[in-house]
């Protein structure tokens, strides 16, 4: 039986290499996005993968936009949390608008669509749930008080609810990205990637999108069956925890 996977911002960046590398391993994908439709048109052409719209950081509409997924495509075994906004700022100058976009999106996000898949997973006996979290909620970020705090919180989310699922077959685990070579990353000015973000990077170079896919990948599978409440870190050796 093939299994489905359902992966939030998965139709660009880092989200469309995941969504390609799990249909490569097999799974039946369903990526989801929030607004660029022109975007998810041309992913899916390219790719074959199903996608549908809506934003995670509604509730009601993760949970109609699941059982959409769910109708068409089967249960979902594997959810990727990947979508993720930034709206930076110095935190003298960030409005509250600006932190809870952030928020709203980047952490109350994760639990809009992991808590309706959630039921199922235990009745199943299986799940996995993947939370792309990043560096900078790590080690934080001056600029990204909303944003490292929110992907701090999916990395406390994470320990927690691996230790409610352990026993119910579902595995919870985080994957913290450094500077990855996405259209968004490549678009800073070439020589402050090259004079200021790189040289912090001990593997002098940026991250490629393939390279997170893959401990995607490696995390859904059943190979990664006693891996939970953990977090991998592929940052070019930036930050250690």
């Amino acid at each position: 039986m093939t299994r489905t996977a359902l992966v939030t911002g998965g139709t660009r960046g880092i989200g469309a290499a995941i969504s390609v590398a799990l249909k490569g391993a097999g799974y039946t994908v369903a990526a989801n996005y929030a607004g660029n439709d022109e975007a998810a048109a041309k992913f899916t052409a390219e790719t074959g993968i199903k996608t549908y719209k809506w934003s995670v950081a509604d509730y009601d509409a993760c949970v109609a936009g699941i059982a959409k997924v769910e109708a068409e495509l089967g249960p979902v075994d594997i959810l990727v949390n990947n979508a993720g906004i930034t709206r930076d700022g110095m935190f003298h100058k960030m409005t509250r608008e600006q932190w809870s976009e952030v928020i709203d999106t980047n952490l109350s996000g994760v639990f809009n669509m992991t808590h309706p898949i959630w039921g199922g997973m235990r009745d199943r006996k299986f799940g996995r749930v993947i939370n792309i979290s990043s560096v900078n909620g790590q080690k934080g970020q001056a600029g990204q008080a909303n944003y490292s705090a929110a992907k701090a919180g999916d990395i406390g989310f994470t320990r927690a609810l691996a230790q409610e699922g352990a026993r119910a077959g579902i595995t919870v685990n985080a994957i913290c990205p450094g500077y990855i070579g996405t259209e968004m990353v490549r678009a800073i000015p070439e020589k402050v990637l090259n004079e200021r973000i790189i040289p912090q990077i001990p593997v002098g170079r940026l991250g490629e999108p393939e390279e997170i896919a893959r401990c995607v990948v490696f995390l859904a599978s059943d190979d990664a069956g006693f891996m939970t409440g953990s977090t991998i870190s592929p940052n070019g050796g930036q930050f250690f925890s």
